[in-house]
């Protein structure tokens, strides 16, 4: 079955809504084309749990495998990152109810599992809320989960530093908050929606920074640490922990911010305009920050036109989901966004 594409009237003369509404019907016909094709897509709770345990037992396999010295570190990190990624594309889903919607149990188990696999992320039902407010708001000052991954910043050592590190990029934003009691509103709030693995997360891997840090100064300084027994075990399991889930999160969050921040637009666009909300972000260059999000920058502005498509679907259909949209004017690979810090038109244009 083709999908017809076919605008119902010339493109110059459809309103950004019209072109909205043409994207979405012909997204969705391609997803029911899919399914019409495949019909064990349809099983979509049976797929997703299924996806999740896959993820979860390979990188319980490379933890083992890490352990009884059978992988390396330098192919454990990036493997694990791998299966994680698919856990954060899953979450993104179960945030839109799109498996076991009718069974809170199972519900609510695989989203406590793809939080355990990703220790670096806020709470999941804290996050649902936010993200639901940024596909109500995408791109305006008040899309906390846009602003939180540094989107709008310009770029810089900073805005680097921020896209990597969850709790930094809360530190690093406090200087710009007006007053003392919204500085310490941002603290408290980071605190309650990263608590509790985000802490133990992002604690093991400040203490693993520090502690090798202050081992190579010492060294250079030609001192000997008289560190206790008990400081070097936990050294050795903070290090082992930085390679089977630290490390691996800390490089998947790395890409996933890097590439969903420059792919989203952000403080100049008309509030609900999804055609000014996201570019298609897919530069050969980018290849190896998408290996580890699961291709969203390729696929996520197709997400914000046809919200309820679980990803592999997404995946699937984006062929033709790229072939309308860029015939409706949606922008693929802006790297002005680099030099505007986000914006969607030139700051002259602004002015």
């Amino acid at each position: 079955m083709s999908i017809d594409t076919t605008p119902p009237k010339p493109v110059t003369s459809m309103s950004d809504a019209e072109k909205t509404a043409h994207i979405k019907k012909v997204v969705l016909a391609a997803g029911e084309d899919l399914r019409e094709r495949h019909p064990w897509l349809r099983r979509q709770n049976a797929i997703g749990a299924s996806i999740l345990a896959g993820s979860l037992l390979g990188m319980l396999a490379c933890g083992w495998l890490y352990y009884i010295g059978a992988l390396p570190a330098w192919a454990c990190i990036p493997l694990v990152a791998l299966f994680a990624s698919f856990t954060h594309e899953l979450e993104h889903d179960l945030i839109h109810l799109m498996y076991f919607r009718k069974n809170k149990v199972a519900h609510n188990l695989m989203l406590a599992l793809a939080w355990l696999a990703r220790p670096s992320t806020i709470n999941p039902w804290i996050r649902r809320h936010m993200h639901l407010h940024h596909h109500k708001h995408s791109g305006t000052e008040s899309d906390l989960e846009e602003r939180a991954i540094t989107n709008g910043e310009e770029w810089g050592i900073r805005r680097f530093l921020m896209t990597g590190d969850g709790f930094l990029s809360i530190l690093l934003r406090l200087q710009r908050a007006p007053t003392a009691k919204l500085r310490l509103r941002m603290v408290v709030r980071g605190l309650i929606a990263y608590f509790p693995l985000g802490w133990f997360h992002w604690g093991l891997w400040w203490f693993f920074l520090s502690f090798h840090a202050a081992n190579g100064a010492a060294a250079l300084a030609g001192i000997e640490p008289g560190w206790s027994a008990g400081t070097l075990a936990f050294v050795d399991f903070t290090n082992f922990m930085v390679v089977v889930l630290i490390g691996p999160n800390v490089l998947r969050s790395f890409c996933l911010h890097f590439v969903s921040s420059n792919m989203h637009y952000f403080g100049d666009i008309e509030d609900g305009n999804v055609m000014q909300q996201t570019q298609v972000f897919n530069p050969w260059w980018l290849a190896p920050f998408q290996l580890f999000c699961f291709n969203f920058g390729s696929t996520h502005a197709i997400h914000h036109f046809v919200v309820k498509e679980p990803f592999y679907v997404r995946q699937a259909t984006a062929g033709t989901a790229h072939k309308v949209m860029r015939e409706m004017g949606v922008r693929f690979n802006d790297f002005g966004t680099f030099r505007r810090a986000n914006r969607f038109r030139e700051r002259a244009q602004n002015a």
